[in-house]
């Protein structure tokens, strides 16, 4: 009997935990173009918070959800979902300023707080666990691990509240500080605000029980503290920046094509062969429905208006080499690396050049590739193209140090351990690369020992 209510702890520890990864599990966006607006319109408010704006890194998640956080380190996520439905990219930096709070303050998802209430929560569910299935033989038991049950998730939810509202007035403060010293209009945040708020009349208006009303932190409460001292910022009434709106409105609109559903994209963006954003979603959409000459013609009247913009021709390359011409990929993408100096474009050229099968480019990939993971050395992409080179060119100890970083990035880290340690065997025990590969391998083995503590 004993033993069966400990496989049915287990059991529920374990449901945890895969809830608790799961809530990690989602899928990073990496776009070479959105990446170099966030930093041009966010980097004057990392330099206000006196972090190094290198050490600061600005993830997008794809998850329609209207939510940013952070997870501890010097990193931000934000769900696709918040930047497409923000009107202007003043409301992403309002966002920011936020959760750059969170950062200076050192709030973590897996927090104390958070921790303590899980605590609570999860001692009470182990109770009624253990205590309900004896009612058969202590009538009493089932009754009281309900009630033991009940009581112990209340508390955890109330605890936990608590804290989440202290963390959230802290860092909404940190966020006019961060704005008056970047000189930033607060207009934004207020603004993302009042959308947040009416999606919360939404979710109670169809909340049969309540629950969301009593349990929730409104959005409301933090709008009216927050609104004088946003008002009273220098910057209150500056207008956006004309050129970073419009850079904002065509990473939104290819967002939106990349992932919303294609017909509706259709629908939402009309036939403007003057209007990019128009133009740069209505491409996305046609190339996902797989109507190649459409898409083409989008992106040519792309081309049409700005013939050198390295993300249009990073876009032409893209469909070529997906629709199966790397070829005719090879001199977009080419153009584009070469304008953008971008390592995310570099990697999809580098795999253009490799798609081709032909031996003759793989000098040129590995080269492009090599200077892509020496600007950022975290890009999978680039680490996976550059090992299946080493491969074809039987280059084995090459190949699992590639295969070893891209697994290592990637979180998989007895992987990384495997193809590092192969990777040793081959190497030569002087060069860089071999204290590399020994690197990798020592992190993922001392990660693997912490694990089984």
């Amino acid at each position: 009997m004993i033993r069966r209510f400990w496989l049915l702890i287990s059991s529920l520890l374990i449901s945890l935990m895969i809830l608790h990864s799961a809530a990690f599990a989602q899928e990073i966006l990496q776009d070479a173009e959105t990446d170099a607006l966030l930093k041009k319109a966010l980097s004057p408010l990392v330099a206000a918070t006196g972090l190094r704006t290198g050490d600061v890194k600005i993830l997008i998640v794809n998850d329609p959800e209207i939510n940013a956080f952070v997870a501890g380190g010097q990193m931000v996520f934000i769900n696709s979902g918040t930047l497409m439905v923000a009107d202007n990219v003043n409301q992403i930096q309002g966002v920011v300023a936020h959760e750059l709070g969170h950062v200076t303050a050192g709030h973590v998802v897996n927090s104390t707080g958070i921790s303590e209430a899980s605590k609570i929560g999860l001692a009470a569910m182990i109770l009624q666990v253990v205590l309900v299935p004896l009612s058969a033989l202590v009538p009493v038991a089932g009754p009281l691990g309900m009630m033991l049950g009940g009581i112990g998730s209340q508390v955890a939810v109330q605890h936990y509240l608590a804290y989440t509202r202290t963390q959230e007035a802290s860092a909404d403060a940190a966020a006019v500080k961060f704005l008056r010293k970047s000189d930033i209009s607060g207009r934004g945040i207020l603004e993302f605000f009042n959308k947040i708020r009416r999606e919360e009349h939404r979710l109670m208006s169809s909340d049969s029980d309540g629950s969301f009303a009593s349990d929730h932190p409104m959005t409301a409460d933090r709008e009216m503290m927050l609104k004088g001292d946003l008002e009273n910022l220098p910057a209150w009434n500056r207008p956006i920046d004309p050129d970073l709106q419009q850079q904002f409105l065509r990473v939104r609109a290819k967002l939106i094509g990349y992932i919303s559903d294609p017909h509706q994209v259709l629908k939402d963006y009309p036939d403007d062969p003057h209007n990019i954003p128009d133009l740069y979603a209505r491409a996305y959409a046609w190339h996902r429905l797989s109507y190649f000459d459409k898409s083409m013609d989008e992106v040519q009247k792309l081309l049409t208006l700005k013939p050198k913009d390295p993300y249009f021709l990073e876009l032409k390359g893209q469909i070529l080499l997906e629709s199966g011409h790397p070829d005719e990929a090879l001199a977009p993408l080419r153009e584009a690396t070469a304008l953008s100096q971008s390592p995310l474009i570099a990697a999809s050229f580098g795999h253009a050049l490799m798609a081709t099968e032909n031996p003759a480019h793989y000098a040129e990939a590995k080269q492009v590739l090599t200077v892509a993971v020496d600007h950022e050395e975290d890009n999978p992409l680039a680490w996976f193209v550059l090992g299946t080179i080493y491969d074809r060119e039987g280059d084995v100890a090459h190949a699992n140090l590639a295969t070893a970083e891209r697994y290592s990035l990637s979180g998989q880290t007895t992987l990384a351990m495997d193809a590092a340690d192969m990777a040793l065997k081959g190497l030569d025990p002087n060069t860089a690369d071999w204290r590399r590969a020994n690197d990798i391998a020592i992190t993922a083995r001392h990660a693997l020992e912490r694990k089984k503590k």
